[in-house]
């Protein structure tokens, strides 16, 4: 798939997502600006079951969609879990600065559009990002206001048993994100707040506290 099969790019489309409102939610012009809250943490630590459930829970709250340069996998819908690129289309964004933030990881690429963030933001919508260490390092050198949540395994021997029980991914990526998880744990102390990830509900409550501390 490539930027050409689309009649109008993938910043577009993202913008429109963000222009139609959240169910039951309305944002009027008045609202103050809000600020941008940031999910992130090792690969197989739960950060998508925690953002489903968060969604479920508090359909108010709003997820960027990320595009990325992999092939959809069964079940995934472009625009949806994400914006599908070929590699020609997410060049582009980058330098057109499209992207609030982007990073590579096992041959892939994955970014954040930038304007339908923005637009949210402005909005007084609460905006949540679930990105990994090199995204979040990167929202925090451009938007140093924005609050940056680890999301934590209760053990290492726990990490690594998710990411092998989950079973949809060869052993030499599992292998690559748990190395990278290494890293990433010892980045911990970069963020502003760490939840460790015992129990899905609790981490959801604790998240949707510091989404509403952040629209105050």
């Amino acid at each position: 798939m490539t930027g050409s099969s689309w009649p109008e790019g993938i910043e577009a489309q993202a913008h429109k997502a963000a222009a139609s409102s959240g169910p039951g939610t309305r944002y009027g012009d008045s609202m103050p600006q809000t600020r941008l809250t940031v999910l992130s943490g090792p690969s197989g630590v739960g950060k998508s079951t925690v953002v489903a459930e968060l969604r479920r829970a508090h359909p108010q709250v709003w997820l960027s969609v990320s595009v990325t340069t992999r092939k959809p996998r069964p079940g995934e819908t472009h625009g949806v879990e994400y914006f599908f690129a070929g590699d020609a289309e997410f060049d582009r964004m980058i330098a057109s600065g499209e992207l609030l933030e982007w990073a590579e990881f096992a041959g892939n690429r994955y970014g954040t559009p930038r304007d339908a963030v923005m637009a949210r933001i402005a909005t007084g919508t609460p905006t949540l990002l679930e990105i990994d260490l090199q995204g979040a390092r990167q929202v925090r050198a451009s938007m140093p206001e924005a609050l940056l949540v680890f999301l934590a395994p209760p053990s290492w021997e726990e990490l690594e048993r998710r990411l092998r029980g989950r079973g949809t991914e060869p052993a030499d990526v599992i292998a690559c994100r748990l190395e990278a998880g290494l890293v990433e744990l010892a980045a911990e102390k970069e963020f502003d707040v760490t939840l460790v990830n015992t129990s899905v509900q609790d981490v959801c409550e604790a998240l949707i506290a510091l989404l509403v501390e952040a629209d105050n």
